[in-house]
This record gives structure tokens, C-alpha cells and sequence, in this order.
């Protein structure tokens, strides 16, 4: 393992990363400027998520140690993906900036946000079982060849920079956020694909940990590289290691969302259900009784 002084005083810079975090301390400040002159009061804890914890965790997944080391080894290459696909978004979501826009944007600009939300595209992307297929599509990658490609290309740096923490957050929100437009039955069924899938998610990590052979086909790293550094075997098992730990541990935050999510819509089915007059409840009977006659015919 590397000594405290390496993992400290790394540092590289990363461009595309500079340009999200600018972007995201800007929108997000945007909003906070317009919770304040609407005299909604925003608590403190998600300003705080946001900043330190989603964005702060970012940075020093670019620029610290993570992202200095990524193209040399491959555990903190995986530390700084798996980080942005599964930590960072859930540290962001604990901010509710969808929930912020909505409140601040006015009728206009929340009007604009919602068609971006909801074009076709954007609602495929976002669904969560999509989401977490293209988590585990791309993990999938680290057991072959192109493994080298990702972490030592430039041009993969950059996209892997700026799309898999949109991956994440599109996997993450959905959950985090209110849930509107899902029902409670649909949400059991997201629960049930997506356990399975969280689960499925460390299978890479699991065949990178027990492999014999250096899975991405590049068995050595730079002639001078320090003392500390692990062979290319270990370096590949610290990787599974790190993959299998993240991998599993953010199921458990992930699954109790889900819970969370399913009782509110639960209970705002229920309390509809329970405003509805006895006449309005009748004619839900008959209706129902009626589509069931006909499909009996």
C-alpha cells in the first residue's frame, strides 16, 4: 500500500473534472441565491451534502491520489470509477438539487425542466433498471483488454470524467428524489431488478479478486515506477477487492431508499384513496367490476 505522504501529496490536474465542479458549485449556488430572495428556507444538511460530501468527494477523486495514479494502477483506477458510478452520486443526491431547481426555477424555467426530465431519452436513461445495467455493462469491461484502454487513454479519462458520475446520479436520484409518476407496484418491481443487479454488480470484482492472469493483458507499468507500487497480479486483486467492497457496501443505503421511497408513495396513494368520496369510491367499484366482467366475456 502506498505511504501516507504519497496518497497525501498527490496531486494532477483534471480538466474535465474542473469544468463539473465549476458547473455544479455555479447551478447549484444559482439556486441557493433564489431559495434566499423567495424566502424559502433550504436546510442547511443538503447545501452541506452537496458541497463537502458530493462535490468534495469528487475532487479528490480527480485530482488527489485516485485520479494522479489511475493510468499506473489499476486498484486506483477502479477506486476513482467505481467511486463516481456509486459514492459520489449517492453524496450528491443527499443535496436534492432536483428538488432545489423545482422549488427556485419559477413556472418557466421549471416548466423547461421538466420537458428535459421528461424526454424519451432522458426518461430511458433514468430509469433505474437501465441505470443499473449500464453500471454493470461498464464494470463488466474491466475483465477484458480494453480494461488498459480505459485507464490509460486520455480521451476514455475524459469520458469516463463526465459520464459515469451522470450515470450515477441517474441511477441514484430516481431513488433519492420523490418518486412522482411511480407507483407503489412499480416500485416493488424496480426493488426486486435492482437487488438483483446490485448484487450482480460485483461479479467483476469477484473474477478480477480470484483470476491467476492479468485480465487486461498489460503485465507490467512504467521501468521507475516507486518501490510501493504491487505487482501487476496484486495490483489486479486489490482492484477486484475494491470493486466487490464498493460495489456491495452501497447496496445497503441504495435498498433502504427504495424502502423509503415505496412508504411515501404508499402513503400518498392511500391518503388519495382516502379523500375520495363514497359516491367517487362507487363508481371506482363499478368501473373495476365492469372491466372485470368484460374480460370474463
Amino acid at each position: 500500500m502506498p505511504p501516507v505522504d504519497a496518497v497525501l501529496g498527490a496531486w494532477s490536474m483534471n480538466w474535465p473534472a474542473l469544468v463539473v465542479l465549476v458547473a455544479s458549485i455555479a447551478l447549484y449556488s444559482k439556486g441557493l441565491i433564489a431559495a434566499k430572495r423567495r424566502d424559502i428556507r433550504w436546510p442547511f444538511w443538503n447545501s452541506f451534502a452537496f458541497f463537502a460530501l458530493g462535490l468534495g468527494s469528487f475532487a479528490a477523486l480527480s485530482f488527489g491520489f485516485p485520479g494522479t495514479y489511475s493510468h499506473e494502477l489499476r486498484w486506483a483506477f477502479t477506486l476513482k470509477v467505481a467511486s463516481y458510478l456509486f459514492v459520489v452520486p449517492l453524496l450528491v443526491g443527499l443535496g436534492k438539487p432536483l428538488t432545489l431547481a423545482r422549488q427556485t426555477l419559477g413556472p418557466v424555467g421549471s416548466a423547461r425542466l421538466e420537458t428535459v426530465l421528461g424526454h424519451r431519452l432522458v426518461r430511458m436513461l433514468s430509469n433505474t433498471l437501465v441505470a443499473a445495467l449500464l453500471g454493470l455493462a461498464m464494470f463488466t469491461l474491466f475483465l477484458t483488454p480494453f480494461f488498459y484502454v480505459l485507464r490509460t487513454d486520455p480521451a476514455a479519462d475524459v469520458i469516463l470524467t463526465l459520464l459515469v458520475p451522470v450515470m450515477g446520479l441517474l441511477m441514484t436520484v430516481p431513488i433519492m428524489e420523490d418518486g412522482a409518476g411511480r407507483t407503489s407496484s412499480l416500485i416493488v418491481v424496480e426493488f426486486i431488478f435492482v437487488f438483483i443487479e446490485l448484487l450482480a454488480d460485483a461479479v467483476p470484482g469477484i473474477l478480477m479478486r480470484l483470476s491467476p492472469d492479468i485480465l487486461d493483458g498489460a503485465a507490467s507499468v512504467a521501468a521507475n515506477r516507486p518501490a510501493w507500487f504491487p505487482s501487476p497480479l496484486r495490483d489486479q486483486q486489490i482492484a477486484g477487492d475494491l470493486m466487490w467492497f464498493l460495489a456491495e457496501i452501497v447496496d445497503l443505503p441504495l435498498i433502504i431508499l427504495m424502502f423509503v421511497r415505496f412508504s411515501r408513495t404508499d402513503k400518498h396513494e392511500a391518503k388519495s384513496f382516502d379523500d375520495l368520496s363514497d359516491e367517487e369510491i362507487e363508481a371506482l367499484n363499478r368501473a373495476h367490476l365492469g372491466q372485470g366482467g368484460r374480460g370474463l366475456d
